[in-house]
């Protein structure tokens, strides 16, 4: 996809279907909230892309105070149904209009930021000391799950990338070179550190086809190609009994405020 912050269509289209995004999409390991919550002077939080409040809701239950912004009016008002105060702007065309914050976070969102421009503005709206920290879920299924999907996609999906042909976790720990990256040439920043968390989460065959209209590329797909896409991944689930483990790798990129 090259840049994807400048793939606009692509970064707005999640909300298409809040509802099954906020159903479907899983939340991330309560040890990445309580460092992001130990490492920031406050309990002040900006969660940027915050889709319809999921990592939100997490830092919420952590005892934080939770402000969001979202580029798509849809994902942004589900979010407000948990009580999240949430203002519709792109991050980079936000007005904080003077708010400051303890930490800022984005949640499977920050690869749709402009790298460089929005770690400038994530320092603009952090106190000094405060910290920035932008996440990502990368998951791997079972070999011969994967092996099964990346022929799916073949099949449905020529013209596309295709997930599933090398180890997901490469694909996020690009990302997270390109937000380090951007952190760096920001000039605001300490040194950037990742962090890593490993995982699991076990599957039915329904719960994983709930999550696949989910996925980015998929928002695209016509109903015909969806539903293609769908019966072979749920003919791949069923040869392997059903159900199966997903391995979770949650990569974080994270940087304090000079």
């Amino acid at each position: 996809m090259g840049e994807p912050h400048r793939h606009r269509q692509v970064a707005e289209s999640f909300g298409a279907d809040a509802g099954r995004y906020d159903r479907a999409r899983p939340g991330y390991p309560a040890a990445l909230v309580e460092r992001i919550v130990a490492a920031s002077p406050g309990p002040n939080v900006l969660d940027v892309g915050c889709g319809t409040g999921i990592a939100a809701r997490q830092f919420q239950a952590a005892g934080c105070r939770v402000f969001g912004v979202d580029p798509d009016a849809r994902m942004a008002g589900l979010a407000r149904e948990s009580g999240i105060e949430v203002e519709v702007a792109t991050f980079e065309a936000w007005d904080p209009a003077g708010r400051a914050f303890d930490a800022v976070i984005a949640g499977q969102a920050w690869h749709w930021v402009d790298p460089v421009a929005g770690a400038a503005k994530a320092a603009q709206v952090l106190r000094r000391g405060g910290r920035l920290a932008v996440f990502w879920n990368a998951f791997q299924p079972p070999h011969s799950l994967g092996e099964a999907f990346a022929e799916v996609y073949r099949q449905v999906m020529p013209d596309s990338p295709n997930l599933w042909a090398s180890p997901i976790l490469d694909a996020y720990l690009m990302m997270c070179g390109k937000a380090a990256d951007g952190l760096r040439q920001a000039g605001a920043f300490g040194d950037p550190h990742q962090w890593r968390f490993a995982w699991d989460r076990h599957y039915t065959r329904h719960e994983w086809l709930e999550q696949v209209p989910t996925f980015g590329g998929h928002t695209q797909l016509g109903p015909d190609n969806l539903e293609v896409l769908l019966a072979g991944f749920g003919t791949a689930i069923d040869a392997v009994g059903g159900n199966f483990t997903m391995r979770y790798t949650t990569v974080a990129v994270t940087a304090r405020r000079a």
